[in-house]
């Protein structure tokens, strides 16, 4: 999650827009919408059309359609009444109640369903609800802001979200967009999260990033935007442990290992395909066919003839190849082939342990 003490960065135009967008419309005391992919960051300008509204004062209320089920859904928004279910044993005031004269931000809001959208749609249109078990109407002044990342258009032409609910809700829609679409302000939201992280790790000063590490970054795809590029950068600068050095090991992928296991490997991004690729072709490159390569052929040959191979000698032997192959392309730098090959640090110097590898330790 984003947490709501990041500050909006960013000075890519489709952003920029996106924020003159914000200062117009919040104080304007009107529903809205706010639509982006997942990780773009869709509370904060919420939290921002909030507090720069008459209303930046008043209650800020906030509530996740998605997270609970239609009948919680209507009692958490509207609140009950004593005997209204099984449990209910007092009154209880809901979130429309709770934000009375400021503003209630609706996560998630194409997953409510159709019922709680015709009340929702009572509200916005008259300020008035009955909390669940009651008939007495309650009057509230609360200004709504809906987020969601579906197409709520397409959502209301397979019957899915009132278009009357829809109408309402867009006065105006401010779609933020995807961090693939804004790569110039990669380097300054991956500076913003490694520094919070180092101070974090409690590091003196923070080293940045390599131009390798960096230009990785920046071709990647970021299907979950904000959220996975800060996921990505604090998982960085932990696992560089001493920040004495530029961080150079990029992993975008935390479940990547060759002990994960078998039936649950997911697509990955053309971004990350192509990285790793070029991390094969770097090593394969630098280092021509070795004793442990040969071996592996030779027992291949030595098969198809009717013969037998000691499977375990010739898999340890081009097991070992590779790690001294990925050595020397890193320089030597434990991190850096660890993150070619897949392993994590540890991972790495398990395997060095046992094959009897050694070499300069963290050498640049």
């Amino acid at each position: 999650m984003i947490s709501r003490d990041d500050s909006l960065i960013g000075s890519a135009p489709a952003f920029l827009d996106l924020i003159d967008q914000v200062s117009r419309a919040a104080p304007l005391d009107r529903p809205l919408l706010v639509i982006g992919e997942r990780g773009t960051g869709k509370e904060l300008i919420a939290a921002r059309l909030h507090f720069l509204s008459n209303r930046w004062d008043k209650a800020y209320q906030k509530l996740n359609c998605a997270a609970l089920p239609e009948t919680l859904l209507e009692s958490e928004l509207f609140g009950y009444e004593p005997g209204a279910f099984t449990g209910a044993a007092k009154r209880r005031a809901g979130r429309f109640e709770a934000a009375h004269e400021g503003t209630l931000f609706l996560d998630e809001i194409g997953n409510m369903s159709l019922n709680a959208q015709e009340k929702l749609l009572r509200v916005i249109e008259y300020g008035e609800f009955e909390r669940v078990g009651g008939t007495e109407t309650q009057q509230v002044d609360v200004r709504v802001i809906g987020a969601t990342n579906i197409d709520l258009p397409s959502a209301a032409d397979n019957g899915k979200f009132r278009h009357d609910l829809l109408d309402r809700l867009a006065f105006d829609v401010l779609t933020i967009p995807p961090l693939r679409a804004r790569p110039e302000d990669i380097p300054e939201l991956a500076e913003h999260f490694g520094r919070s992280m180092a101070h974090e790790c409690e590091w003196p000063t923070f080293p940045g990033f390599t131009g390798r590490a960096m230009d990785q970054l920046v071709s990647y795809d970021w299907p979950g935007n904000i959220r996975e590029l800060k996921n990505v950068i604090e998982r960085a600068v932990y696992s560089a442990w001493d920040g004495e050095d530029p961080i150079d090991a990029i992993v975008f992928d935390p479940f990547k290992s060759p002990f994960r296991p078998r039936g649950t490997t997911s697509a990955v991004g053309s971004s990350k395909t192509s990285i790793q690729t070029e991390r094969s072709v770097d090593i394969s490159a630098t280092h021509p066919a070795s004793n442990g390569e040969r071996a592996l052929r030779d027992g291949i040959t030595t098969l198809g003839d009717g013969g037998s191979v000691d499977y375990r000698a010739a898999v340890a032997a081009a097991e070992r190849d590779i790690l001294e192959a990925a050595l020397k392309a890193c320089r030597y730098n434990q991190r850096a082939a660890a993150d070619r090959l897949g392993l994590s640090y540890d991972q790495l110097r398990h395997a060095m342990k046992k094959h009897g590898l050694t070499g300069p330790s963290e050498a640049a």
